[in-house]
């Protein structure tokens, strides 16, 4: 190394007119910048050596010296800011590894950056709460899109929500929020009101949501694929869609009590098999035995509340003598039913499924009388 680094090196370096030679020399100083056998000499005159270069008029010169620096840990900070504010061909890679950069170096670079810097900054590993809140704030489209999608990124919720306050309308964005491998539950609730169907889903399926809400959605996704799909290919969507959320852990009591008695008689079914990890054919002759063990020993297998099971005894009850009457909007009469008998058959339901049964049935009553009025106008 010491042959390769002395004042004479230097001299030859700035008399060199060829870039060629100097991009060669950039890469050959910046494998060896971060060898341990440097003597504190050396060093120096390696540090000397990359601040020439960094100020080369040749641009190949300059972005071979980041290319090869950019992950060197003794690279002098200043050298890496000069190069970080260069042109972006030179400026992307420091901007994407560079160790020496501070958190305030990245938070000003954001700020004064194009869209590709912005990018680059989004996509370093562990992006820390206070550059990505800068890149919430002050980045472009595509690099806040960047930063949602970086796996190891630090964003806090209150980053998260102004991201969707600016960029409400990106279906970029909004997918990459939805994929993060965690979201709060506030943010989760706002953006399971702007996404597609399918992101809905995803949101149900690997994130915390308001049972009301995770209730509401499955129940939604479940009467269009009914309306869509046949019967065999329905039902085997029905249970993917239930082992996902009972591996994401989304498969709660309240939600599977709470869409028997909205009548879906057939989630509840699947719900109970995954739950119990017994056959779904098993698990119907169980619910469905006329017999009082049957219900019970698959419903302790699943793991349910035993508060519960007298619950889910009257709903399944009322779900299996309840039919479609083939009129219009027998949807909504359907389950308006189902609720009302629920309603007066088992008084001791838990406050907070009692509130979101009435407000369910009183959301029926209210379409059907504005259905009613349109009819007689």
């Amino acid at each position: 190394m010491a042959s390769s680094l002395t004042q004479a090196d230097v001299a030859h370096l700035l008399a060199e007119p060829s870039a060629s030679v100097r991009a060669e020399v950039a890469d050959k100083l910046a494998r060896e910048m971060d060898s341990t056998s440097l003597t504190e000499a050396e060093l120096r005159i390696a540090h000397d050596i990359v601040r020439i270069m960094a100020q080369d008029a040749e641009l190949a010169v300059r972005h071979a010296l980041s290319e090869s620096l950019r992950s060197a840990t003794q690279l002098p900070r200043d050298v890496a800011l000069r190069l970080a504010k260069d042109v972006e061909a030179v400026a992307l890679p420091i901007l994407i590894s560079s160790p020496v950069l501070t958190d305030a170096d990245l938070v000003a670079l954001v700020k004064s950056g194009s869209s590709p810097k912005q990018e680059a900054i989004a996509g370093r590993t562990g992006v820390s709460e206070q550059i990505a809140d800068a890149l919430v704030t002050q980045g472009s489209e595509r690099a806040v899109a960047t930063l949602m999608g970086n796996a190891s990124a630090h964003i806090t919720a209150a980053s998260l929500g102004s991201a969707i306050d600016r960029f409400g309308d990106s279906d970029r964005i909004k997918t990459a929020m939805v994929h993060r491998a965690e979201l709060p539950v506030a943010i989760a609730e706002r953006l399971v009101v702007i996404v597609s169907e399918m992101l809905q889903s995803y949101l149900v399926r690997h994130h915390e949501l308001p049972v009301a809400l995770a209730t509401d959605i499955v129940l939604q996704s479940r009467e269009r694929a009914t309306l869509q799909v046949s019967i065999g290919s329905g039902e085997q969507e029905l249970e993917r869609l239930v082992r996902q959320m009972h591996r994401n852990q989304r498969l709660t009591p309240l939600l599977v009590l709470r869409a028997l008695c909205l009548g879906d008689l057939a989630f509840f079914e699947v719900a109970m098999a995954v739950m119990a990890k017994v056959p779904v054919t098993n698990a119907r002759i169980l619910i469905h035995d006329a017999g009082p063990n049957g219900l019970a020993s698959l419903y302790g297998k699943a793991g349910m509340p035993p508060r519960l099971l007298p619950a889910v005894r009257v709903a399944v009850d009322v779900v299996r003598g309840t039919e479609f009457d083939g009129g219009e909007r027998d949807r909504e009469r359907y389950r308006s039913r189902v609720i009302t008998r629920i309603l007066t058959q088992f008084e001791d339901l838990p406050q907070e499924d009692l509130d979101y049964l009435l407000d369910k049935l009183g959301d029926v009553l209210r379409v059907d009388g504005r259905t009613a009025s349109s009819s007689l106008s």
